[in-house]
């Protein structure tokens, strides 16, 4: 099942970061339309997939996990791991600097049908430079910000330093 053009900026940075992205057919049932979490990676129905930018949100929910645990996750994570800097919101902050560095609009990722309602609120915060997961992200080695960051900064969010947490 070839991926849509539109769709492919998305697919092979994922996979070019090292996460396991795959294509098949899913069941209707799946958490997000069109993707599924196994075994640490991504599996995605091109058919089905309704907003490509849940692709980033999801791949930072598994980007922001250690890599042992990152090896176990599956299907929904809200409650899967207990891990500290690797929730909603160090996923949500992965997923703006991934959209940003794909040059993506930000309605790609904050998308009217996501975010239990409140995509136009995040889209403001992100307009006004106000990142929700940005100290999370310092703290796992993953970018740097001032306030966050020791100085001098080698990069500044939403550049990254690393796109896997080690």
């Amino acid at each position: 099942m070839p991926v849509p053009c539109r769709y492919r900026l998305i697919f092979d940075f994922i996979a070019r970061i090292g996460l396991p992205i795959t294509e098949e057919p899913l069941p209707d049932t799946t958490f997000l339309p069109g993707i599924m979490i196994r075994d640490g990676g991504l599996v995605v129905d091109p058919e089905k997939l309704k907003w490509p930018g849940d692709l980033l949100h999801e791949a930072g929910h598994l980007a922001v996990l250690p890599p042992a645990l990152r090896a176990l996750a599956n299907d929904d994570l809200a409650e899967e791991f207990d891990v500290e800097h690797a929730g909603e919101l160090e996923a949500m902050a992965w997923a703006y600097a991934a959209t940003v560095k794909l040059g993506l609009p930000v309605e790609v990722l904050i998308h009217e049908g996501g975010y239990n309602g409140k995509s136009r609120d995040l889209l403001q915060m992100y307009a006004f430079g106000v990142y929700p997961g940005l100290q999370g992200l310092c703290a796992a080695g993953m970018t740097a910000a001032s306030g966050f960051s020791p100085e001098p900064l080698t990069v500044r969010y939403p550049q990254m330093l690393r796109w896997l947490r080690e």
